[in-house]
């Protein structure tokens, strides 16, 4: 016994017993770490309730926890804070264990401490500088979102701008081919008007969109053929569509505008002469990492419409496919035409 006795003394880690037999559970024993720690004197200790340690700040609920553990002779581990006799406080890591005799009856509490104050100065620390980080990281999402924001707004309006500027020239061409003798001068300036038209619908899409970055090809497609279907004959010719739903780059919208225009408009002028019932087709479908149009019109096919030498729409679709990096394929589709388009996507989305 002497020789444990001398090594709890000489033991770094604060070690004290209370022995529950006498009134108050007192101290009986301390050793040198626990007189150091907590700066009393083994006198000032002996016959006192550890409760002399406590003070204002110390957690009534980890108290209400120690003492229930205690009377019912259980184990208790816990953090305190506690405070030394010239009133600093510091928080105090405890494990308290029974110490029973055979019968199992509570004789005395040993108890080994270890002052925590580092870990919670530390940890408050860090928690400080988690808050001031995070003060931080809302800010300067504050301040990306409203920059967002105004990117949004700025790009809405140029959309808006440009749709508006390019319906006045679309107007402006349209009055001067009501003005210019019939021919292919006029055929040519109502073509180019309906082209700025085609384009002016795309940017009006792109207003009314929420991600600037992005637009919805089918509801796009829907708003280019509803313009184009307008002034049609629904018992003598229809546009039908099947167009999968994706968000493709708002730079595609233009480039896409111009060839869904372009090859649907071609189809209703030359596919269906002397007023030859019919209709044209038009099918989006993403396929690996690429997008497929299909337009294709049940007329009287490529052989049957004379060539025209002069004609700007088929080099313009070349031209636009070239532009997105596509292939083009005109193929009789028995009867009628049929134009397959394939476009390379990337980072595109399925809606």
């Amino acid at each position: 016994m002497e020789v444990f006795a001398a090594a709890f003394e000489a033991s770094p880690t604060p070690m004290v017993v209370t022995d529950p037999r006498r009134g108050d559970n007192p101290v009986v024993w301390a050793n040198g770490a626990f007189l150091g720690l907590t700066g009393y004197a083994r006198e000032e200790l002996y016959g006192q309730n550890c409760r002399m340690l406590q003070g204002p700040l110390t957690d009534a609920a980890v108290l209400q926890t120690m003492r229930s553990a205690l009377a019912t002779g259980r184990p208790f581990e816990g953090e305190l804070l506690n405070y030394r006799k010239d009133g600093t406080s510091f928080w105090n890591g405890m494990t308290i264990n029974p110490v029973c005799d055979e019968a199992g009856k509570v004789l005395f509490f040993f108890s080994a401490q270890a002052d925590m104050t580092d870990k919670h100065r530390l940890e408050l620390a860090m928690r400080d500088a988690n808050d001031a980080l995070e003060r931080e990281v809302s800010e300067r999402t504050a301040d990306l979102r409203s920059a967002l924001e105004q990117k949004t707004a700025l790009l809405h309006e140029v959309d808006h701008r440009v749709k508006n500027n390019l319906q006045v020239i679309s107007s402006l061409m349209l009055l001067k081919a009501r003005r210019t003798p019939e021919g292919d001068a006029r055929n040519a300036l109502q073509a180019m008007a309906d082209r700025i038209g085609a384009l002016s619908t795309a940017h009006r899409m792109l207003y009314s969109e929420g991600d600037v970055t992005r637009f919805d090809f089918r509801e796009f497609t829907a708003d280019l053929i509803a313009d184009l279907a307008a002034g049609l004959d629904g018992d003598r010719t229809r546009i039908e569509t099947e167009i999968e739903a994706l968000a493709l780059s708002a730079a595609m919208a233009a480039p896409l505008a111009l060839l869904i225009h372009e090859l649907t408009t071609n189809a209703l002028h030359h596919a269906f002469p002397e007023a030859r019932r019919g209709r044209v087709a038009i099918e989006a479908h993403r396929f690996e990492a690429g997008m497929r149009l299909v337009i294709q019109d049940d007329g009287i096919g490529m052989a049957a419409v004379p060539s025209n030498p002069a004609g700007f729409g088929r080099t313009l679709v070349e031209m636009v496919v070239r532009q997105l990096r596509g292939t083009l394929e005109w193929s009789d589709a028995g009867p009628g035409t049929r134009i397959t388009i394939t476009i390379p996507l990337v980072g595109t989305d399925a809606l």
